[in-house]
Order: structure tokens, then sequence, then C-alpha cells
């Protein structure tokens, strides 16, 4: 029985061996057919994943080119080492030393040859951030995707142009062992350079307006030079455009993190574009826009005259308000009887003021707005924003108060609330210089122009031209251009602007002027923010602009 009961067990055992033996060519058969069949071409991709390795070739940006083919903004060959690891995949390094000729390859580095003297304009680039990854421009799809470490331009004709200057990448099919160690090239997709910008800055101009603007001198206050200039012909060609503080778009190439942190937290707000995004009272270089206004609406012909009593009082319910003249502050002086012309020769706001009042308001804003000061100009860079030109719609909503007399004359006189941007300034100043294109500016060349005509008097324009000629002559306010015409035989229409912030006794100081007058080359305008006086200080950069262009023009 025992015997039996022994053999029952032994027998039980064995067959218990034999399901586990069996169980476990089971679960290895089905292992097998997990990995090859199953998943084998999962396990296929990985080993062709750990053997080939997919290097990017970086594609070169579009150079940008200066009117006269100097290159503002190229690119700098920089020659790199491959290395392969097992472990990390690959490695760039610039140390070159014992490198094979297989394994250097060649990248791309941004370079900006003005430096600081074009970083508005040009604008500079970085690299793809977390939101932009992966994304595509809808403008270039063709190009595909943002990859990680690739470019992407910021502010200026960088960002403004990115599509077109951007290029695609290509890419190498490279087979290594199982150290990681190259075997050799499986296959090469060359990159695409990206295309080529030429634009209407004028590269010597550019230099020496950037070297004017960073080296004014004898600011109030020791004031480090804050502003802008915009040159340009009277088609809307921006020959210059700068904007003080500026910025070195290298430094975002090649600086250290600190540096650019410097910039970006530079109180002065050196990346910020005050050609085209800050916002100034104009001061009187407005007046030629009311004057025109004035001639236009039939207030005034040619024949008026106004007899300058040297200040303005009027009474209100709220008490007696004085408005006086600049020469009265200054010299207890009147101007005596004066016409358009000469009220704008000797930018007389007595004048002015009578002449508001006459005009209304409704009719300021809607000759401000023919002027297109009231919009963007449409000018090809990013950051662009659009002036105030107060109305008493607006002050009802925005102050809560009603619009008075005294508003008027403040904003006859390009002061109040307001406030134009220096690009949207220089626009309207070009249609007084052409008679009556308004040309949308731009930077890059299209070998097309965006104008529109006003339909303005030509006897209009004469009057203001000759109002404006006054100004640069013997007895006018922009005494920097009294001996221009007798040393250039250049005629120079030109207007000065001393534009009052509201800040203790800071004025902004504004230059506008264009040349020849009859059929100007170049229309300027200077603003130094919180400079002075617009013939002390906007003057003179304004006169060595003209210099420059007339006399070296090269």
């Amino acid at each position: 029985m025992e015997s039996y009961s022994a053999s029952k067990k032994e027998s039980w055992l064995s067959w218990f061996l034999r399901g586990l033996l069996i169980l476990g060519f089971i679960i290895l058969a089905g292992r097998l057919v997990e990995l090859q069949v199953i998943k084998g071409e999962y396990f296929h991709y990985l080993a062709e994943g750990n053997r080939i390795r997919k290097i990017p070739i970086s594609a070169q940006r579009g150079k940008i080119f200066a009117r006269g083919g100097e290159v503002l903004v190229g690119n700098l060959e920089v020659k790199k080492r491959l290395i392969f690891d097992p472990n990390s995949g690959y490695e760039k390094i610039l140390d070159l030393q014992d490198a094979k000729d297989d394994e250097i390859i060649t990248e791309w580095k941004r370079d900006y040859p003005l430096g600081s003297d074009l970083g508005h304009v040009s604008g500079y680039i970085g690299e793809v951030n977390e939101e932009e990854l992966g994304k595509t421009d809808p403008k270039c799809l063709e190009k595909g995707p943002r990859k990680l470490g690739s470019f992407v331009g910021r502010s200026g004709l960088e960002e403004n142009y990115d599509c077109l200057l951007r290029g695609i990448d290509g890419e190498e099919l490279v087979e290594v062992d199982s150290q990681g160690r190259k075997v050799r090239t499986l296959g090469r997709k060359d990159p695409v350079p990206g295309t080529d910008l030429k634009t209407t800055i004028h590269y010597g101009l550019q230099q020496k307006t950037a070297e004017l603007m960073r080296n004014i001198e004898d600011l109030p206050d020791n004031n480090i030079p804050q502003g802008a200039v915009i040159v340009t012909d009277t088609k809307g060609e921006v020959l210059t455009l700068v904007s003080v503080p500026s910025f070195d778009p290298n430094l975002f190439i090649n600086g250290a993190n600190e540096k650019i942190t410097a910039v970006l937290e530079d109180d002065n707000k050196p990346l910020f574009n005050r050609a085209i995004g800050g916002a100034y009272q104009p001061g009187s270089v407005y007046k030629p826009v009311v004057a025109i206004a004035g001639l236009e609406e039939g207030t005034i012909d040619k024949y008026y005259s106004y007899d300058d009593p040297g200040v303005l009082s009027i009474d209100t319910p709220y008490g007696n308000f004085s408005y006086s003249n600049w020469y009265w502050t200054q010299y207890g002086g009147r101007e005596g009887e004066i016409g358009i012309s000469r009220a704008i020769t000797r930018s007389t706001d007595t004048f002015f003021y009578k002449l508001g009042e006459l005009i209304g308001v409704d009719k300021l804003n809607e000759w401000s707005q023919k002027f297109g000061l009231n919009e963007k100009t449409g000018i090809d860079l990013p950051g662009e924003t659009v002036g105030l030109v107060p109305s008493p719609e607006w002050k009802e909503q925005t102050k809560g108060e009603r619009w008075f007399l005294g508003n008027t004359y403040h904003m006859s006189i390009g002061q109040g609330d307001l406030a134009l941007t220096p690009i949207a300034i220089n626009q309207a100043i070009s249609v007084v210089a052409s008679e009556g294109l308004l040309c949308e500016p731009k930077i890059a060349q299209s070998g097309k122009e965006n104008c529109a005509e006003l339909p303005i008097s030509e006897q209009s324009y004469n009057l203001v031209k000759e109002g404006m000629k006054g100004a640069c002559m013997q007895g006018g306010t922009g005494f920097t251009f009294f001996d221009f015409e007798e040393k250039e035989g250049i005629t120079v229409g030109c207007k000065t602007g001393t534009a009052e912030t509201g800040i203790s006794d800071a004025t902004h100081a504004w230059f506008v002027s264009f040349a020849p007058l009859g059929e100007p080359e170049i229309v300027s305008t200077v603003l130094v923010e919180k400079g002075g006086e617009g013939s002390r200080v906007a003057g003179p950069i304004a006169r060595e602009i003209f210099n420059y262009w007339f006399g070296r023009n090269e």
C-alpha cells in the first residue's frame, strides 16, 4: 500500500514537471513570435537607429544687402568636428586638431557688420523656443516645421522677412558600428540657402547718422542720447533709420548670457525702436499740416494776415488762460502783421492758435487723417504703433471731460494730447515735399511704390514750402542751415520743433527738412527725446546729414 502511494506521488510529480517544461516552451515560443513577427519591425527600427545617425546640415540664411550692394547682414562660415559616441549619438566641437576630412562639417553663424548702427533695422535671430517648436509658418509651408536648435528672426527685417531669409536644412545619414565609430555615409540631402534681401538703406548714411546720434553732447541733466532719425526719398524708400540707444545683434549670437541680460534689463530700453514705436508730442513740426488744412478748407488764403499780440488770453468759467508765442516768452517781442508763410518761417504760435480756432478741431482731425497721422504708415518692420490725434469724442470717453478752446490751441501747435511717431511725421512732411504723394515707407526693395496722391492745390503747397524755405534762411528758426544754400547751391525746406513734455522743463527737440526744395531727393526727420530746443539740438544733426548727402554722397 505504501509502495503504491509513493509510485502515485512520483507519477504526479513527473507530469507536473513535464507540464512546466511544456509551458516554458510555449512561453519561449510566444516570446520568439512576439520579437520576430509582431515586434520585429519595431526592433529592426531600433537597431537601425543605433546603427544610423541623422546629422542635420544647417542652411545658410539669406543675406541682407544695402542699396549699393554692401552686406548689411551676412553669414560667417564655421568649421566643426563631428564626434560620434555610442551613448549620446554625436557631438559637434570647434576643436579641429587631428580631425579627418570626413569628420569636418560646415555650419553658418549670422554676422552683423554694422552692429548697433543697424540694430533696429536688421533685428537679430534667436533659437526656436518651446512654443515655436514643431510649428510651421503658414507663409512658407514648404520649409517645414521649426526644429530644435534652428533659428528664427527676432525684430527688424530678420523677423519681418523671416520666411524669405530662412533656408531649408539638409541632412546626412551616417552608419556607425557598435562602438559608435563612423563606418560610412549612406546618403546626403544638401541644404537649400535662404533668399537674399536687397534694401533701400544707404550704407554710408546709415553709419554717419548712427554716429551723429550716439555722440550728441550737452544734453540736459547729462542724459544719454535717446531719439530717432528717419531719412527717406519722396517715394517712401528708407535711406536711413536710426533709433538710440541701440543694441548689437551680434550679442545674441556670440554674447554671454549676462551681456544679453544687461541689454534686456537696461532701463534705457535699447531694444525699443523709437523711430516706429514711440509716440511723442510733435510740437511745431505739426504746423505744416495745420497750414494745409486752413488753406484747403478756405479758412485763410494767401492774402490772410494776422497781427501777432505776443500772447492770447481767453476768459472761461474756470478762469483766465494765457497762450503766448515763443518770441514773446523768450524775448518779449511781437512778430507784427504776418501771413501764413512768414508764420511758418518764424513758427509763430499765436498765429497757429488763431488758425486752429478758425479751422476747428473736427477739420484738424480730418486733415490729420488725410496725412495718415492716425494710422500705421505700413513700414516693413514689426513693432510700429499708431499715434494719437485727439478729438472731443476721445477726450470725453477717455478723460470724462469736454473739449475746450484751449485744447484746440494746444493741438494747433502740436502740443496737448497729440502724440505721433517719428516715422508718421516723416511721412507727413514727405507729402509736403513731394506736393501730394502719401507713400508707404519701405526698406526692402520691391520695385513697387504704394503711394496715394492727396488732392491739394499747388498754391497751398507753394505757400507752405515757401515758409519752410524761410525757416532755413536768415530770420527763420533753423539757424544751422542759414548758409547751406550759399555753400552747396541747394535750397532746403525745414521746420523746427520744441515740444513740451509735461515733465519739468524737458522738451523734445525736433527738426524736419527736405531738399532740394523744388524736386526733393531726401526727407529727414530728427527727434532727440528731452533734448531741448529743436534748432539747437536736432538741427545740427540734420545739417550733418545733409552735408554728407549733398557734399560727400558716394
